[in-house]
């Protein structure tokens, strides 16, 4: 039996538990399958359930993240501003040192 989180393809793995990657492989998988128009009637429904369930779950995921992104950047940013350039002024300050490193070798 399926459930939100489960599967409606009996034996796979729940779609919750599987990687984006894979959940877009897998769903990838059953629009191919779709597109070859041999599709078996009796796996017909079974596999829009989880072609359903696999874009719930990716949608949820993207949307979720996309949230989290829009929390961090603004606090990236003000990390940024409030070192002053300070980051940029020691990476120039390390290109300086390899300079001088590479004219002592020669």
């Amino acid at each position: 039996m399926a459930t939100s989180t489960g599967s409606a393809t009996d034996g796979a793995t729940p779609v919750d538990e599987l990687s984006y990657s894979d959940a877009g492989a897998e769903l990838d998988g059953i629009i191919g399958e779709f597109e070859t128009g041999v599709v078996d009637v009796d796996r017909l429904v079974e596999q829009l359930e989880r072609a359903t369930e696999i874009v719930d779950e990716l949608d949820r995921r993207l949307r979720r993240t996309r949230m989290r992104v829009e929390e961090l950047v603004p606090r990236l940013e003000a990390i940024g501003q409030s070192d002053g350039g300070e980051a940029g002024d020691a990476a120039d300050d390390d290109e300086g040192l390899e300079d001088a490193e590479s004219d002592a070798l020669f």
